[in-house]
């Protein structure tokens, strides 16, 4: 078994550690989400808590995690009798990203329940990890369907597993913690609810902090079994301190004053429903147990509230999580009772006493004092808690400052966004899971059958047993069952929808540069990549003016990545829209090798206008000719006409036919303005086929 890197051994990253060890004395806090550039020991300090948590008492043989002192009557490995079972240590169970949906709750084998109606189960990884921590890296990155499993199971402290009529159920209580880096795209708000805690990391920029990190890490590589020794006491006094508090949790009280300043704080900051509050009052009382107190005090529900709301109060993806201190302690005040006197017993938040953190427990760490204090030894001098980044400042990659040159324009702020009309691919696709175009599935409405590939995942019940029943008196059946064998199973083949590559061609020439005109048009890009953030969509950003253009987002998940570079844009100079398409076309290529089955959608934001570029010849014959290349490989597309003068050219339109897309007008691309912008689509592409045979006649 590999050595992993003790927890105390962390340095800095006081808010992630504290967020841990909360939920390690109190899992009912609902988890942790992790979120922070790649490179900051997100993975590291998560998988060195399992290491921490008390040894888990067991029913001997049960695959299920039975406790011998009250064991689940419903168990599927059941029914057990009371005993003393065994212990082992507490697991860490880690989801990959592209795990299925059977490996995560389990399997029954179909052919032995459709023909013995016998329930045989393979457990899951949500089995595995009961009682234990369900770890899952990059979480951002994981199918919705899974996460919905996922969160559900966290929520209800069980699984169900249902396959045609066959059901099992088992319990499935564990530590959830999801790591995330923003920069690959966001979480729905509906899952970013559903962990109990968020935290922000990012890489301290304090050099002897940053050194300390170098020195520990290196010494660990060239010795882990050596370097855990080192640790093993600090590990050991630790271990204990959770174990004291997770006693010490069911003593620790909350007053009047305090769950009202709890409902005062969600109700200031505006936070969705009531699971902001339970989870603040089951934070606090967390908090005060691992103080060892047996009262909450106003200092834990501050803490509680920087650690359950930042998440918790964005309404977009354009909104960077945080929290107002100076309003949360304004709302605390005016709140504020009485609070509890300390116990007669020294503080243990001391600086001495390994409180929650190293100057008391307004700091944010988890520790302190070394193994005498029963808490994490120092971890260096590190940042003051007023100079660690605010969440505001979460890594969004931003881009260089843009100085306006000769012909440009500074960047003007986008107009406010507003509900697009739905653009789709056209056709049937198969590609990642999403909400936009029409795609084979595994999870939607059944419209076929076919013979499984590998291993059955969804059985049409129907289409078994009718190409099984056939067979059944030449197989001998004689009793009640039916005689299925592997060549009769179907797989149910599914209708739903999917994610697509949406590319953004963006005209920031000087045609385009008018501030109020250039204000809606970016508020109209930001529009769609709000829907696209709805949709599960993957983005990207090419830009056009002067004489070039130029990627200004590589596609990605990120689509906050995308309206900040959407932000900084200037605008100005000549209109070379043929290379604006030549390098969406590069774009679209190269992703096609990366990722053949996620269907692209080109969106153009122009006038139509084309007045020039690197290439010779005539601007308006090239951009023609450019977008023909798209419409040749079958590239779905919509032009956005920008143009607003009282006379109108309809160069936007003539683009569109010769892209084989529909040409949509600023206003018209709102929800609602318009009705059938999709059939808008579907019909520019027919009409570019009829014209396209027109010319070869």
């Amino acid at each position: 078994m590999s050595t992993r890197y003790p927890f105390t051994a962390v340095v800095g990253m006081d808010d992630l550690r504290l967020a841990l060890l909360l939920n390690a004395v109190s899992p009912a806090v609902g988890g942790v989400l992790v979120r922070g550039e790649k490179g900051t020991a997100k993975s590291t300090a998560v998988r060195a808590l399992a290491e921490l948590l008390p040894a888990v008492p067991v029913v001997a043989g049960c695959r299920f995690s039975c406790d011998p002192a009250s064991p689940d009557p419903g168990c599927p490995d059941g029914p057990h009798e009371a005993g003393p079972g065994a212990e082992r240590p507490a697991r860490m169970v880690e989801l990959p990203v592209g795990a299925s949906e059977d490996r995560l709750v389990g399997s029954l084998d179909i052919e032995k329940a459709l023909a013995e109606g016998v329930k045989a189960f393979e457990p899951g990884l949500l089995a595995d990890a009961h009682r234990g921590i369900l770890y899952v890296d990059e979480v951002n990155l994981l199918h919705d369907h899974l996460i919905d499993l996922l969160l559900d199971a966290a929520a209800m402290g069980f699984s169900n597993v249902e396959r045609e009529g066959v059901s099992v159920r088992h319990a499935a209580r564990f530590l959830l913690v999801g790591t995330m880096n923003p920069e690959e795209g966001e979480l729905r708000p509906q899952l970013l609810d559903r962990f109990g805690l968020t935290v922000e990391v990012a890489a301290s920029r304090d050099p002897e902090q940053r050194v300390e990190v170098v020195r520990r890490r290196l010494a660990f590589e060239d010795d882990p079994a050596a370097f855990a020794a080192r640790w093993a006491d600090e590990e050991a006094a630790l271990r204990g301190r959770i174990i004291a508090a997770r006693a010490l949790l069911p003593q620790v009280t909350l007053g009047d004053a305090v769950l009202l300043q709890i409902a005062a704080t969600c109700a200031a900051f505006e936070v969705d429903g009531m699971r902001a509050d339970i989870v603040m009052a089951r934070t606090a009382t967390a908090l005060a147990a691992w103080a060892g107190r047996t009262e909450v005090t106003s200092e834990d529900v501050r803490q509680a509230a920087l650690l359950a709301l930042p998440h918790r109060r964005r309404r977009s993806p354009f909104d960077a999580p945080g929290l107002d201190e100076d309003k949360l302690d304004e709302t605390l005040e005016q709140f504020k009772g009485e609070d509890p006197d300390p116990d007669p017993e020294p503080e243990p938040d001391g600086p001495d006493d390994g409180g929650p953190g190293d100057g008391g427990p307004g700091d944010g760490g988890p520790g302190g004092g070394g193994p005498d204090g029963g808490g994490i030894p120092p971890q260096g001098d590190g940042p003051a808690p007023e100079d660690v980044p605010a969440p505001e400042e979460a890594p969004v990659p931003e881009p260089a400052p843009q100085r306006a040159g000769a012909g440009e324009r500074a960047a003007v702020k986008a107009a406010e966004p507003f509900r697009t009309k739905v653009l789709s691919v056209p056709g049937l696709g198969e590609g990642a899971a999403g909400r936009r175009s029409r795609a084979r599935t595994e999870h939607g409405r059944t419209t076929g059958s076919t013979r499984p590939r590998g291993a059955l995942t969804k059985l049409h019940l129907a289409a078994t047993v009718q190409a099984a029943a056939p067979h059944q008196k030449a197989r001998g059946r004689t009793g009640r069952g039916l005689v299925v064998r592997r060549d009769d199973l179907r797989q149910a083949t599914r209708e739903g929808r999917e994610g697509n590559l949406v590319l953004f061609a963006v005209d920031a020439s000087g045609s385009m540069a008018a501030r109020q005109r250039m204000s809606a048009v970016k508020g109209a890009v930001l529009s769609l990549l709000l829907d696209a953030y709805q949709r599960r969509d993957k983005v990207g950003l090419v830009t056009f003016r002067g004489r070039d253009a130029e990627v200004a987002l590589p596609p990605t998940s990120s689509v906050d990545a995308a309206a900040a570079r959407l932000e900084q844009l200037p605008t100005g100079g000549r209109t070379p829209l043929s290379a604006g398409l030549l390098k969406a076309h590069d774009v679209l290529r190269v992703e096609r090798l990366r990722d053949p089955s996620r269907r692209p959608l080109l969106v153009v934001v122009t006038d139509g206008r084309a007045t020039g570029g690197r290439a010779a010849g005539d601007p308006v014959a090239l951009a023609a000719r450019a977008a023909r290349l798209h419409a040749a490989e079958g590239t779905a597309s919509v032009v956005v006409d920008c143009e607003t003068s009282p006379v109108r050219l309809g160069l936007a339109g003539r683009l569109a036919l010769e892209l084989g897309g529909t040409a949509v007008t600023l206003d018209e691309l709102r929800a609602d303005a318009i009705a059938g912008l999709v059939r808008d689509v579907q019909a520019g592409q027919a009409g570019h086929a009829a014209q396209a045979t027109r010319r070869a006649a």
